[in-house]
């Protein structure tokens, strides 16, 4: 039963996480207005709008105009109930859990953001930031998290780190290499995961970004100045360490 109540809630908020990712760049409230459909505007009522289940249901089409919807949705909706689930399967009902939940639908949303528009709105880094260093008071945190002094180290590394390379690459290149949410996307991560988990996230992401570029340089669709946004890979670092941070440490301290 807590399982299925862990899916529906995930699930639930995949829904809000779509919301968040059509009108975030557009500077539009998340709570406010229905939903509705782009191509005819007619609005969406509430029975074709239950997640994952009613996108199914339509064959991911409008019931009133046949217009396809984005897979996009079912995407992000599934993405974030199979985060949920995992979350509370390995970490049950903790603080752990509740924290990393709110992390996830907080990545998930700018992934997308990111991805699409390149842009990662400080209404989401922001908060991230504070609650990830508020949470190292905690005394009964998980291994996963830091203390409150690794927290803000981690914070300011990461923060520090990108703008050094935005502030280098422009003096050489005399234009903009990364943007300032890219630095502020990885000081999010090292006030919830410490400074020691700066340096994997930037070596793993790299190499995601650049072997997920291959392909368009091979066949001259993007150059080595072309524009990638790299959110969506620091995200994906963040994964990997989260998934192999004993491994690291022991590489690292043995």
């Amino acid at each position: 039963m807590d399982f299925i109540f862990v899916i529906v809630l995930g699930a639930l908020w995949g829904s809000f996480a779509n919301v968040c990712i059509f009108r975030l760049p557009l500077n539009k409230g998340v709570v406010a207005g229905r939903s509705f459909c782009f191509q005819c505007k007619k609005k969406i009522y509430w029975y074709d709008n239950i997640p994952v289940i009613s996108f199914v249901i339509l064959s991911g089409k409008c019931r009133k105009c046949k217009n396809k919807i984005s897979p996009q949705y079912l995407l992000v909706e599934i993405l974030s109930t199979l985060g949920f689930f995992l979350i509370y399967f390995i970490y049950g009902l903790t603080t752990t859990t509740f924290f990393l939940i709110i992390l996830s639908v907080g990545f998930i949303i700018i992934f997308f953001i990111d991805l699409k528009h390149f842009i990662i709105p400080n209404s989401l880094t922001f908060p991230l930031m504070i609650l990830g260093f508020l949470k190292s008071f905690d005394p009964n945190l998980n291994s996963l998290f830091p203390n409150y002094v690794n927290s803000l180290i981690g914070g300011l590394f990461g923060y520090g780190i990108i703008w050094s390379i935005i502030f280098f690459y422009k003096q050489l290149r005399k234009k903009e290499g990364m943007g300032l949410g890219d630095a502020k996307l990885l000081s999010v991560i090292g006030f919830w995961f410490g400074w020691i988990a700066i340096p994997f996230v930037i070596f793993i992401s790299s190499i995601i970004a650049l072997f997920s570029v291959i392909p368009s340089l091979i066949k001259k669709s993007k150059n080595m100045s072309s524009q990638i946004p790299f959110g969506p890979f620091l995200i994906l670092g963040c994964l990997g360490f989260i998934i192999f941070k004993n491994e690291y440490q022991f590489l690292l301290f043995g």
